[in-house]
C-alpha cells in the first residue's frame, strides 16, 4: 500500500470505531519488540549485570508514539534505555502524548536539536522512530543528527538499528531518500512496516537502507476502496508454463522476431532463442536479406525469412499464424521507424524494446496508434527520452513521483503494457502495476540481457498469454535463470539456463 491508502485504511477504521489511535500505537510498540527479539534471539537474555544499550530516537508524530512504547517495553526487559525527543510535548497528538507520559515514568524523554545534536554516544541497538510513512519533503532540520547516528552506526559505535515502519527520511512511495545535498540516513538492519509493505522499500534507495523488512499485521481490515493491486508476490499461476500433451507446435504459437543489418544480429537471435525456450512452438528470425548469411548458424530450431520493408512485413504478418512480433533488439532506430507502421498497425501481440522504443520517441504521432497487446520494455534511460516530463517529476526534491507511479501513467497515456526495467522493475498497466524487486542480481547488468527478456516475453506472448501476465512470467524466469547462474553470468547464459528452472516448475 502507498502512504495514502495507508492512512485511509487507519482512517476508516477509526471512523468505524475498529479500532482508536492509542490501541494501534501500542500494537505497533509491541510488533516492533516482537521483530526485534525473533531477528536478535540472543537479545532475549535478560542481563541484570550489565544491562544492554538502546537508544530510541522519536519525533513530534505518531511514529515518535510508537518509539515511546517500544522504549518502556525495552525499559521492562532490563535495558538501558535512552530517549531522544525531537518535539515537544504539548504538541504531540493525544495517543503520542499518552505513550511519552507512560515512557517518563521509566525514564527521560530528552529534548535534542535536530540541528545540533551533539556526542550520540555507543548503543547495542538504535530504534530509529523519528518520521514514518508520511514524510513527503527533505529532513533538511535533522540532517545533523541523522549524519551523526548514521556515522555511529558505520563506526560500530550503535551495534544494530530496526526503523520504524521505514528509515527516518525514506519516502514510503518513491524510495527516494529526501535530504538535501551531502545528507545522509540512518541505514536499518531491521525495518519494521505495519499493515503492508510500502513501494519505497522496493523501489529506487530502499532496499540498501532498509535492511531486512517485516511486515507486522496490526488487525485492521482494509477497505477495498483504499487499496489497489500495487504489489505483488510471486503467483503459481503466473509460471504455469507446462504444454499440454498432443499438441501441435503452432498450437503454442507462432513468435517473429525482427533483426538488423549486417554485423548486428547477436542481440536479435539472443531474443529468438529466449522466445524458443519460453515455449513459443516455432520462432522465425526476420533480418534484411544482407544480413541472413550470418544467421546461418546454430540453434537450428530457428526459422529464417529476410524482411526488406513494411510492406513486405505487413503481407508476411497477415498470415494468421503469428501470434507475436518482437522489434527492437539489434534492429537499428532507422530500420525500427521503418517497420514500426506495419508492426502497429497489424494489430497483434507486439514486444517494442530498445531501437524500437528509441524510433518511436522520435515518432509521436506512432503513439496514437498503441493499442493494448504492445508491452514496451524501456530502461530508464530509454523512459526518459520517451517522457521527459514524468522523469523530471521523479527527481523534483519534493514529493517525487515514484517509479512505480510513473510507468503507470506512462501505461494510461499509452493504452500499453510498459515494463520498466531495473532491480525496482515495474510492470504497469492502465489497471495495475507490480514491482519485482531483486536487487540482488547484479550480474544481470550485461549486455544483452534486456534482449533475453524481450525474447522470452515475445515467447509467451505467442503462446496466447495476456501481456501484463507474459511480463509477470518472463520476468521472474529472467531473475531466476540469473540467481542459478550467478558471479560470471553472460547473456547467452540466461536461456541455457530455463529447462531446468521450467522442469523444476512442472514438479
Amino acid at each position: 500500500m502507498t502512504a495514502a491508502q495507508t492512512r485511509a485504511m487507519e482512517s476508516d477504521a477509526f471512523a468505524r470505531r475498529a479500532a482508536d489511535a492509542g490501541d494501534l500505537m501500542r500494537r505497533a510498540g509491541a510488533a516492533v519488540m516482537t521483530a526485534i527479539l525473533q531477528t536478535w534471539p540472543e537479545l532475549r537474555a535478560e542481563r541484570p549485570h550489565d544491562p544492554r544499550r538502546a537508544l530510541v530516537l522519536c519525533g513530534p508524530g505518531n511514529n515518535g508514539g510508537d518509539g515511546f512504547v517500544i522504549a518502556r517495553h525495552l525499559a521492562q526487559r532490563g535495558w538501558q534505555v535512552r530517549v531522544l525527543f525531537c518535539g515537544e510535548a504539548m504538541r504531540l497528538s493525544p495517543e503520542a502524548r499518552a505513550a511519552h507520559d507512560a515512557w517518563c515514568v521509566h525514564g527521560e524523554a530528552r529534548p535534542v536539536d535536530p540541528s545540533d545534536p551533539g556526542p550520540v554516544g555507543a548503543s547495542d541497538l538504535l530504534v530509529d522512530a523519528l518520521f514514518g510513512f508520511g514524510l513527503s519533503r527533505p529532513v533538511t532540520d535533522h540532517q545533523p543528527l541523522l549524519a551523526a547516528l548514521a556515522s555511529a552506526r558505520a563506526e560500530g559505535r550503535i551495534a544494530a538499528s530496526v526503523a520504524v515502519d521505514l528509515p527516518s527520511g525514506l519516502c514510503a512511495d518513491s524510495g527516494r531518500a529526501l535530504v538535501g545535498p551531502g545528507g545522509r540516513l540512518i541505514p536499518a538492519d531491521l525495518t519494521v512496516s505495519f499493515h503492508s509493505l510500502k513501494p519505497g522499500h522496493l523501489l529506487a534507495e530502499g532496499p540498501a537502507l532498509c535492511g531486512r523488512v517485516m511486515v507486522a499485521d496490526l488487525g485492521l481490515a482494509p477497505p477495498a476502496t483504499a487499496i489497489r493491486r500495487s504489489l505483488w508476490q510471486a503467483r503459481p499461476a503466473a509460471l504455469n508454463l507446462a504444454k499440454a500433451p498432443g499438441a501441435h507446435k503452432y498450437d503454442h504459437g507462432h513468435a517473429v522476431v525482427l533483426a538488423g543489418g549486417p554485423g548486428a544480429g547477436g542481440a536479435a537471435r539472443l531474443a529468438a532463442r529466449s522466445a524458443l525456450r519460453a515455449g513459443a512452438g516455432l520462432v522465425t528470425l526476420a533480418p534484411p536479406k544482407a544480413a541472413m548469411p550470418e544467421h546461418a548458424g546454430p540453434p537450428d530450431a530457428l526459422m529464417r525469412r529476410a524482411v526488406d520493408s513494411a510492406e513486405a512485413l505487413a503481407e508476411w504478418l497477415s498470415d494468421g499464424r503469428i501470434r507475436a512480433l518482437c522489434l527492437g533488439p539489434g534492429c537499428g532506430i532507422a530500420r525500427a521507424e521503418a517497420l514500426l507502421p506495419a508492426a502497429l498497425d497489424w494489430g497483434g501481440a507486439l514486444v517494442l524494446d530498445a531501437d524500437a522504443i528509441s524510433a518511436l520517441a522520435s515518432r509521436a504521432d506512432l503513439r496514437a496508434t498503441l493499442h493494448p497487446g504492445c508491452v514496451l520494455t524501456p530502461h530508464d534511460g530509454e523512459f526518459a527520452r520517451l517522457f521527459p516530463d514524468l522523469t523530471a517529476r521523479m527527481k523534483a526534491p519534493v514529493a517525487p513521483l515514484s517509479r512505480l507511479e510513473a510507468a503507470q501513467e506512462a501505461a494510461r497515456y499509452l493504452g500499453a503494457t510498459i515494463l520498466l526495467k531495473g532491480p525496482d522493475t515495474i510492470i504497469a498497466t492502465p489497471d495495475h502495476a507490480i514491482i519485482h524487486s531483486r536487487h540482488d542480481l547484479g550480474w544481470l547488468a550485461t549486455a544483452g540481457a534486456g534482449d533475453v527478456l524481450a525474447g522470452l516475453i515475445t515467447g509467451l506472448l505467442a503462446r496466447a498469454r495476456a501481456a501484463p501476465e507474459a511480463c509477470e512470467a518472463a520476468v521472474l524466469l529472467h531473475a531466476e535463470a540469473a540467481h542459478r547462474i550467478g558471479p560470471g553470468l553472460i547473456a547467452d547464459d540466461l536461456p541455457e539456463a530455463l529447462p531446468a528452472i521450467l522442469r523444476d516448475l512442472e514438479r
